[in-house]
């Protein structure tokens, strides 16, 4: 019950194959992009919410009544 592979068979199968794991190539580079992105906007965060915390907000004078 095996079934025999023409040449032609097995070519399909293989550039199948390649065209898939050109597709998986190029998603994994939008990832991989996308993961730069979101590390660039996180330092960016990062860095801001520590300039928020360093800044020094004057204090306003009480009054006295």
């Amino acid at each position: 019950m095996s079934r025999r592979y023409t040449k032609a068979d097995l070519e399909e199968i293989v550039y199948t194959q390649l065209e898939n794991l050109n597709a998986m190539h190029d998603l994994l580079r939008i990832m991989k992009h996308q993961n730069e992105l979101l590390e660039n906007a996180n330092r960016k965060l990062k860095d801001e919410m520590s300039d928020f915390k360093k800044k020094q907000y004057p204090v306003g004078k009480r009054r006295l009544l």
